[in-house]
């Protein structure tokens, strides 16, 4: 059959725009067949765009048998054009159909007098329809079909909301929206740049943007006072559910500001658009912890705040006891903390043996356990090297009563907190603790401004080179660096870090202070931060910002599991793009232009 012109036609509204008060009237709509039942005489077709669903009945008597006959050949995923009379629906008779309380339009159908067919579709290769239950790779590489399911579409219209109501927030606060290059300068400190080769310049390459933080920072010198833009970024570092080779930033910049400025004016922001998108009113301020206390308490530098299960370190209530994996990490500088899992003193054994294996994946050697019996006795695997007094201590310390579970690792504080960090995260998952819609903010602040990095055999910097230490810790560059804390802060939700940023240094003592901490000599920063540095000699004005990730607002804010639900054409796991069959080869005279060979690395 062949498709028709909408010449002539003009569409009234949206589907799921049509209210009772249209009653009577006539108008056009368009969209797509989610489905058409043919009850014999009369044609039930659910026509659907991205606003919802509409019911369009077909009765010969009303469209004329021309129509009739037509409708009787439309199947799902149709593109249709209709015009008709809407009208109530008209309760639960045989030959009407019954309200249906589920549809925005449930009250209400359109008794069609025409149709055209303005395209026709094959078999889709899955339905289009909500919490799809097909495999994630074929979804993705029809996505132009996945994304007509009304959920993801619900998704991309709540991601263009957020970036809409961050412009109008923004721009009433004096911020200017400017646009950065993405073909800019590699400067290959922290993630791996994705590289760009010049055909004009031969054998030189630009690098797409991590961020915009030198631009950004360059735009402070400039006296534009307060920037902002919706950036795209670009990172070729391995792929996990919250992390995409390219995305989308909320990036900011400030002059004139301290760490207190910049945490105001996005506490509002994000009471703005929670407000806005989920109607979850944020109570300011939002609660703050600092780096330290949050890797104590948590095991994480972006905690979880929706359940409790908080680490306990009971190195001094164990130090005398004779088990050996205690004594052993505490001899070599480490710790022995734990987590009391309350009233699952009961879980099987082989439910503990799965919790031991899932901690060995970050670390751990294995776990010691004790569960407090409902008659007070202990079930412990390590209570032959322990007396009995050593052990209630133990208990004490972790605030156990009858029924509760306690977990302990004993290892070097890092490998402890990774491991305990995880483990309360994991059971908290299977004790389905964790509602979605339960938003918990948290500010970390204070984060250790550099980190040794033994493949570097020196220090680097935790975020980047240009982080301001706190002043009270400046002295210590010299003496203890590992010591030394950041003005850096974090905002974490729900144990997802959605943005952050930190205070600039502006100072060139400092930035040359901090440059010879990291290890550059003169020379290095110069050829690569030069032209920061020489702009910096011309009045820097004190600036500091923060950027979010964008993709991971609107995942947390939708209740994705996944920021790949709530970008419209996002890579997989490997970084390639299975609709376009993205990276590719290219011919053979592009790569001659621009002077590259192609090296086949596969037998090395």
């Amino acid at each position: 059959m062949m498709s028709e012109s909408m010449t002539g036609l003009k569409r009234s509204c949206r589907c799921a725009e049509v209210t009772e008060a249209q009653v009577g009237q006539e108008l056009t709509l368009m969209g797509w067949v989610q489905k058409s039942r043919n009850k014999g005489g009369l044609i039930f077709t659910d026509l659907r765009d991205r606003s919802g669903i509409i019911q369009i009945i077909f009765e010969e008597k009303d469209c004329g048998s021309e129509c009739f006959a037509k409708a009787e050949r439309i199947k799902s995923e149709f593109t249709i054009a209709v015009t008709g009379t809407v009208a109530l629906r008209s309760g639960t008779s045989e030959v009407n159909s019954a309200v249906n309380e589920s549809l925005k339009t449930g009250t209400i159908e359109v008794r069609a007098t025409s149709l055209r067919i303005l395209s026709e579709s094959e078999v889709p290769p899955f339905p289009v329809e909500e919490n799809s239950k097909t495999r994630e790779d074929l979804r993705l590489k029809y996505r132009y079909l996945d994304l007509r399911r009304p959920d993801l579409q619900r998704n991309i219209m709540t991601r263009s909301r957020v970036t809409t109501l961050v412009r109008q927030f923004m721009s009433e606060e004096g911020f200017l929206e400017i646009e950065t290059p993405t073909l800019i300068k590699s400067t290959p400190e922290g993630a791996r740049d994705y590289l760009v080769p010049s055909r004009v310049h031969p054998g030189s390459f630009y690098a797409l943007p991590q961020s915009p933080q030198l631009l950004k920072q360059l735009l402070m010198c400039s006296g534009f006072d307060r920037y902002f833009q919706i950036a795209r970024c670009y990172r070729d570092e391995d792929l996990r559910a919250d992390r995409q080779p390219e995305f989308t930033q909320i990036d900011m910049e400030m002059s004139f500001v301290d760490v207190e400025d910049v945490l105001e004016v996005n506490e509002r922001l994000l009471k703005k658009l929670f407000k806005e998108i989920c109607d979850f009113d944020i109570e300011l301020p939002i609660r703050r912890m600092t780096w330290q206390e949050a890797m104590d308490r948590y095991g994480s530098d972006k905690p979880d705040l929706r359940f409790g299960m908080e680490l306990k370190n009971v190195s001094d209530v164990v130090k005398g006891c004779e088990f050996a994996v205690f004594q052993n990490a505490l001899s070599s500088g480490g710790s022995v903390r734990g987590i009391n899992a309350r009233g699952q003193a009961g879980m099987p054994r082989k439910k503990i043996d799965a919790l031991v294996e899932y901690a060995k994946g970050f670390g751990a050697k294995g776990l010691a356990y004790l569960a407090v019996q409902e008659d007070g006795s202990y079930k412990c695997s390590f209570s032959k090297f322990m007396k009995d007094e050593e052990l209630k201590a133990l208990v004490a310390a972790m605030d156990g009563e009858p029924g509760d579970l306690l977990l302990f690792a004993a290892d070097k504080n890092s490998v402890v907190y990774d491991v305990l960090g995880n483990l309360r995260l994991e059971l908290a998952r299977k004790l389905e603790l964790l509602r979605k819609d339960d938003f918990q903010f948290l500010w970390v602040t204070e984060f250790p401004l550099l980190e040794y990095s033994e493949e570097e055999g020196r220090f680097v910097a935790k975020h980047h080179p240009f982080t301001m230490p706190m002043e009270e810790d400046l002295s210590l560059l010299d003496t203890a660096p590992g010591a030394v804390r950041a003005k850096a802060y974090d905002i974490v939700l729900n144990g997802t870090e959605l943005g952050g940023g930190s205070v600039r240094i502006h100072q060139s003592d400092i930035q040359e202070k901090m440059f010879q901490v990291l290890g550059f000599t003169e020379e290095r920063a110069k050829e690569q931060f030069g032209f920061l540095l020489d702009a910096f000699q011309y009045g820097v004005p004190p600036h500091a910002g923060l950027a979010y990730g964008l993709d991971r607002v609107v995942m947390l804010m939708v209740g994705a599991d996944s920021i790949r639900d709530v970008i419209a054409f996002p890579k997989v796991k490997d970084a390639s793009c299975m609709l376009m069959e993205a990276p590719a080869e290219v011919e053979k005279r592009q790569l001659d232009e621009l002077g590259i060979a192609v090296v086949d690395h596969t037998e090395e």
